[in-house]
Formats: C-alpha cells, structure tokens, sequence
C-alpha cells in the first residue's frame, strides 16, 4: 500500500462543522492551514443542522454574570468554570463577528437580533435565524472561508493522529478509494464534533461517530466526564427512517406544551415551575417516564403541541419544522407533533485549557469533541455559540505555535497500513458492529442506568472491539476504521457511567443513593480524567 500524497501545513484542522471551519479561518493569519473533512466541507456535521439558536447577552437587560450562573447551574456545576467565563464573556464578540461576515439573524422592530427563550435560561437571550440558526451560521463561515488561503480537502478521513516524542505532529486520513494520506503540521486542531451515533436513536450527522475522542484517547491524551450524554427531549418518533430527528428546543421556546396521551401537560409534575422551559435533562427524564410507566402515544411517545399558537408565527418562526412534520403528514399548525427522548450531544470530551490546549502537546480540541464547557448538562443554544468563542481561540492558539521540524514518522505509517491491510482478511462486516454497537448502547448506556446493566454494556463492548472487522475492498476502510472509533467512544462513555456513583445532570443511576446536591457543594465537584493509561478522579 502506497502514500497517496504527504501535505505539510503549519496548522491541521480536523473537522468542517462550525467550530473548525472557525479555527480555519482564525488559523489562516498565522501561516498556512489545511482543513480536512469527511464530507464536503459546509455540507455535513451538526452545525449546519442545528436549528434553535445561539446564547449571547445582547440586551442591556441581561447580563454575563446571569449567562454564566445558569450555564453553571444548568450543568450542574461540573463545568470548568474558566471555560465557561470565557464562553459567556466571548460569546457576543462572535455573534457580531457573523454579523459583520454577512449572516441575517431575526430582527425586532427597532433593528436588535431578536432572542427567544430557550431551557433553564432566566433571560431569552436564544439569537436565531427562524428555525435554521446553524444553517445561516455556516453559509456565513463558508463565504468567509472562501477569502482565505485555506487548502481544503474534502471526503478524508483521518483516523489517527501521528505522535513525536510525546507531541501531535499531524495525522493519518483516508479517502473514500482507501487511499493513504498524511498531513504533517507544526499544530493541529481536532473539531471532529460528537459521538451519539453509538447510539440507536440519535439526532447527529453520520459523521457524529466520536472519532475525535476515540483518536485523542489512543494518542494519550486525557478525556474527562465522558458519561455525561445529554438525550434531546424531543426527537421524532415516525416514520421509522426520521426517529431521533431534531424538533428543535425553539418549538418550547416559542410556546410549545408537552402532553401524554391523557391530555395532561405533565411537565407540571416534574418542574412547575420552568415546565416545559426546564433544563434539557428534566424534560428528556420526565418524557421518558411518561412513556415508560404506560402514558405515551401510539408510537411509543408525548405529544408536543403548538396548535394553540397563530398559524403565522408557526410559518415565520419554525419554517423547518412546518415543512419536516409536513413530509410526515402532520400539519404542525392543527396537530400535535409526536416526540420522544434522543441521543443528542456529549457534554464530556478532551481536557482543555482557556486557549483550546489539550494534554497533549500540538494537540488542541474545539466544540462538541472538547469537553468541560457543559458540565453535565448542555443549556440550548450554548452549543453554536461554543463553536464560534473556541473555533477562534483553538486556531488563534494553534497558528501562534512555533514552528518545527516535523518528520515523517515511518514506524507509526507502517503500523496504521498494516492494520488497514489486515482489514481485507477479516471476518465481520462494520455495518453489522455498528449496528450492535447503537443496540446495546441503547438499552444498557441510556438515560437511566445501572451497574448491572452497564457492566453487561461493557462486556458486550470489550467482545465487539476483538472482532477482525472486514473491508470487501480498499473502499472499506473508512467504515472500518469508524466502526473502531465508535467502539473506543462506546468503551469510554460506559467506563465513565460505571465510575460516576451518584446521579447528576444528564447521568442517572437508578442503582445508587447518592444524588449530588447543588445547594450544598455547588463549587465541590468531583471530575474524572480518562486516558489510555488509565483512569482518575479528581476533585476541585
């Protein structure tokens, strides 16, 4: 097997969604940058599907100090405290950053960004553009992205990075052909976005499989609260082929009420007083235990109901949503919508500083892949506003790296092709690990878990990962090698909830006594750092 090509750089990006695309252009002023994506570049990931918005203070009404205290208390208080100064500090430089790149937000009357309210937020400061905020976001980044001298290569893969001494000194991708390529850089950036695609439902892209933690964790560096996995209230149920599809937290934030099948707005039962405008892991809790103790709808979900608003304001404002329920045969406007719980975003990942350093030298870590921002709970519209603060400070502090000599690293080439070659001679095909994989993720890693359960995840996880996976042609390596990263990603979210012995944000145990309490100890957390060898719990 032979190098398709070598592509020297002064920074790498990995990735393409909002965050790297960011990192790209911020990179770009300090030397030369390549971009490297699995899909057309602008075309896949999250970001461009993300439809409810972005949070930034930006009425005189509203304050960082509120912004930060509810990211904190949405989170629970695991948050990385100088991340989040950083993200509410930052967040509405960004937004006038797209502003001046050209992107149309809502606008009230008097000319200001219109915001809505979105969960667990004690101001609607939620910027959107209708209901397709992440779309107009990347259009935006995209055209900018174009003016810059970036070298963009579209459909590779990387599946693992090159290390030196102890130091990230690029990457290994592939093409969809399973040519081989390597990408040397003095930095590089790892925007590779999430990982609930190891879930059965799910609202990311294909691409969200965890590729970046999984590479980051065989390279050493350090992954902290990986347990933490934030499940979207209200996914699509039906058809079949749309279960886990985003109906975007701006339905709620527009005025949408949740209702089992006997009519009742059950919310009242769970949080009174934010009801449907709680945080993310209240509402998927409380969907779920409607549904599970026998008060669903025919599909196995909760009715979300906008009927009650004008027709107009539905068409103006969730343009998105209108026309996806439209495909389903349900007009929002006269009928409720069917919804239930999904796998939607991981609020863990790599350990990073204020400048996007990881623990690993010449690695930095930006958006959904970096963790520590969250917490143990994501707020809505945090998410889009966390690609653009740290896009830009992960390719500010990438492109201010010294340059260096970097070599080609044989040894660890010859390994990654003896391993794809390896690929040809074996026995099972990804699309059937994957599947098992999303299946038992699913029933024993969920919303509710337990030791028992999760140990039995594990087992099932530690079986599939000593699978000789099969490629029929050099075209199948990339699933392969994504099969891979699904697994180590699987592996670590489940290590995570076994060691997590209290119930917190997003991760309950329904086996332990233990429920962490925010008014005791709100500062008084306990994080823990996974790398490839081993495991740590930290207090702070």
């Amino acid at each position: 097997m032979q190098i398709q090509e070598i592509i020297r750089s002064h920074v790498l990006v990995i990735g393409s969604g909002g965050a790297g695309v960011r990192a790209a252009i911020e990179a770009s002023s300090h030397g030369t940058c390549v971009l490297i994506s699995r899909t057309i570049v602008g075309k896949g990931g999250c970001t461009i599907m993300a439809e409810g918005g972005y949070n930034a203070v930006m009425n005189e009404a509203d304050t960082i100090a509120d912004h930060f205290a509810d990211t904190m208390k949405g989170g629970a208080y695991l948050n990385d405290q100088d991340l989040v100064h950083v993200l509410t500090e930052e967040a509405p430089d960004r937004m006038q950053d797209l502003i001046t790149w050209g992107a149309v937000f809502d606008v009230t009357d008097s000319c200001t960004i219109c915001q809505r309210p979105f969960g667990g937020q004690c101001f609607p400061r939620t910027c959107y553009a209708g209901d397709r905020t992440g779309h107009e976001m990347m259009v935006t980044l995209m055209e900018r992205l174009a003016h810059t001298p970036v070298r963009i290569c579209h459909e590779i893969a990387a599946f693992d990075l090159l290390l030196s001494d102890g130091r990230v000194t690029g990457a290994l991708g592939l093409d969809r052909s399973g040519r081989l390529y390597v990408f040397l850089a003095d930095a590089t950036v790892l925007a590779t976005g999430g990982g609930t695609r190891v879930y059965d439902i799910s609202t990311n892209s294909t691409s969200g499989t965890g590729d970046g933690y999984a590479m980051g964790w065989r390279a050493g560096a350090e992954l902290i609260d990986m347990e933490q996995v934030q499940f979207h209230p209200t996914g699509a149920v039906y058809p079949w082929d749309a279960r886990g599809r985003l109906v975007t937290e701006a339905v709620r934030g527009e005025g949408g009420v949740l209702k089992n099948s006997r009519g009742e707005r059950f919310m009242s039962r769970y949080d009174p007083v934010r009801m449907e405008l709680s945080t993310r892991d209240v509402v998927a809790r409380a969907c779920a235990t409607e549904i599970m103790e026998g008060r669903g709808t025919p599909h196995g979900g909760v009715w979300l109901d906008v009927t009650h608003l004008p027709a107009r304001t539905i068409e103006e404002r969730l343009p998105v949503m209108l026309e996806q329920f439209l495909k389903y045969g349900v007009d929002i406007r006269t009928e409720p919508m069917e919804v239930a719980p999904t796998a939607h975003h991981i609020m863990g990942g790599l350990r990073i500083n204020p400048d996007c350093q990881t623990t690993l030298p010449g690695l930095f870590a930006c958006g959904e892949v970096a963790g520590g921002v969250h917490g143990a709970n994501r707020l809505g519209g945090n998410a889009l506003a966390e690609t653009q603060v740290f896009g830009r400070r992960a390719g500010a502090s990438a492109g201010k790296s010294p340059k260096r000599d970097v070599t080609i690293p044989d040894d660890q080439i010859a390994s990654a092709i003896t391993m794809l070659q390896e690929f040809i001679s074996g026995t099972v095909l990804p699309d059937q690990v994957k599947r098992e994989v999303q299946q038992i993720m699913w029933k024993g890693a969920g919303i509710f878990r337990n030791r028992t359960a999760l140990l039995e995840t594990k087992d099932a996880l530690d079986a599939l990962s000593r699978k000789r996976l099969k490629a029929v042609d050099p075209s199948g390596f990339i699933d392969c090698c994504t099969t891979r990263n699904m697994i180590d990603t699987a592996r670590l979210i489940v290590t995570g909830a076994l060691l997590r012995e209290e119930c917190r944000g997003a991760h309950v145990r329904t086996d332990v006594t233990q429920d962490w309490d925010n008014q005791s100890s709100p500062f008084g957390h306990t994080f823990q750092t996974m790398t490839k060898a081993g495991i740590e719990r930290r207090g702070s």
